[in-house]
């Protein structure tokens, strides 16, 4: 007997409340040391302050929130497959017209400083987003594309800005000189790691690489005569635009930038110059890792992705395809590091901790693994959030952590799950020969 479509499922109420309400009571439970008390300051010592009306009020609105989903699957008969529902359909209406929405993001980002709603706050953030932008697209050459769960890819990161600072201000090299032996030198790191972990896989892989990158902050935080310790590296060149500083004072001799265009004095053209440099930096590492893919390396990290098995039956060497994953998104961190240290003018151990590394690996998780503009998607999102709750103090983060468990509850695999393959394999009657 086949039900009719178009009766309306049994909504059992009482199970609707249960579950509500012991929904409510998870999150009360955990409210109420994070929420209901605070600790102030008092003439006579440390007192504590109770707010337990915005626990009232967070249980409140947890509970009418499940209430409402719960009464919403219950109309559909089930809870949703992934993949189905208005989003699928989304996505299925989105992806042929998907070149023409990434044309679209590129021209609004080399447009972004000149509309009328930037400012200097805009492009730095917009310039702190393309920077976890490259580094999510150099991790995701590791994660996405080889299925190596790197947990330690900070150390990459921190190599390349150590890197171009003490060479910078030790040997007085220029930024365009430094930049490459940045990467060059992050590379050399991300071999050496690749050695230790060849025949590591999913957990112990990502405990090894984990210590890996806690090992790299130690040796700078400790290794005080070369990286100076939790002193931090500071004084640190500035990029030029071909040889014209952006400086109110230059030396003398030395044209400035405001004066060889011959336009006023203004800081934000060092901010602007910096995001265009970044956003030239990513796009070079997208181009240069959507063109790998297709070349036989990238079809080889994708195959040990899939079954590292199958890919030694095809005569395909491990070793070197993940030594190669390792060099090649290490490289990239260390680019992403190099422009990081000359944004900031100084760094310490204290900018690359595992943090980092955790908010680097969400960015490509939550993307989508492999998939290019969902990296973008993700970074902007989990960069944005932060930034954007800054009002709310202490609940910034509370707030930011929910954000990521409903996208991961939607879209387990992902916000852009699907990927394009690689190559396609056409008869020869499709391509029009006999």
């Amino acid at each position: 007997m086949v039900a009719n479509p178009n009766t309306a499922p049994r909504i059992d109420i009482a199970a609707l409340l249960k579950d509500a309400a012991l929904t409510a009571a998870v999150a009360f439970a955990l409210a109420l040391p994070l929420i209901g008390f605070r600790t102030v300051d008092d003439p006579a010592g440390l007192g504590i302050e109770t707010r337990f009306d915005w626990v009232a009020t967070g249980v409140g609105a947890v509970f009418l929130g499940r209430l409402l989903l719960s009464w919403l699957f219950a109309l559909r008969g089930q809870r949703p497959a992934v993949g189905s529902g208005w989003l699928a359909h989304a996505r299925a209406q989105l992806d042929p017209h998907m070149k023409w929405i990434a044309l679209a993001g590129m021209l609004f980002a080399f447009l972004l400083p000149f509309l009328p709603f930037s400012s200097r706050y805009t492009i730095d953030i917009a310039t702190t987003v393309l920077i976890y932008v490259m580094l999510g697209w150099g991790l995701n050459v590791v994660v996405g594309l080889a299925g190596l769960l790197d947990l330690g890819y900070v150390a990459f990161y921190a190599v390349g800005a150590y890197s171009y600072a003490l060479l910078a201000v030790t040997f007085n090299l220029s930024f365009w000189e430094c930049l490459p032996l940045a990467g060059l030198f992050a590379a050399f790191f991300g071999i050496l790691l690749g050695f230790p972990v060849l025949r590591l896989r999913g957990d112990y892989l990502a405990i090894v690489t984990l210590g890996f990158g806690e090992m790299i902050r130690i040796i700078l935080l400790n290794w005080v005569p070369v990286t100076r310790g939790p002193d931090g590296v500071s004084g640190i060149p500035r990029p030029s635009f071909f040889g014209l500083p952006f400086t109110a004072n230059p030396p003398e001799g030395v044209t400035a930038f405001h004066e060889f265009f011959g336009i006023a004095y203004a800081g934000s053209h060092r901010v602007t110059f910096l995001y265009f440099l970044i956003l030239l930096l990513a796009l070079i590492t997208n181009l240069f890792t959507l063109r790998i893919r297709r070349l036989p390396v990238g079809r080889a990290w994708e195959a040990l992705r899939e079954d590292e098995i199958a890919c030694r039956a095809l005569g395909i060497n491990p070793t070197n395809t993940k030594l190669t994953a390792f060099a090649i998104g290490a490289m990239f961190g260390g680019f992403a590091g190099a422009f990081f240290a000359t944004r900031q003018g100084f760094i310490s151990p204290e900018s690359f901790t595992f943090i980092e590394s955790a908010t680097i690996l969400a960015i490509v998780v939550l993307g989508g693994m492999g998939s290019q503009i969902g990296v973008v998607i993700a970074a902007v999102l989990l960069i944005l959030l932060p930034e954007l709750g800054r009002e709310l103090a202490e609940f910034r983060m509370l707030l930011f952590g929910a954000a990521m468990v409903l996208i991961m509850a939607w879209r387990p695999r992902g916000l852009l799950a699907h990927r394009e393959p690689s190559m396609r394999l056409h008869s020869r009657n499709h391509r029009g020969e006999s």
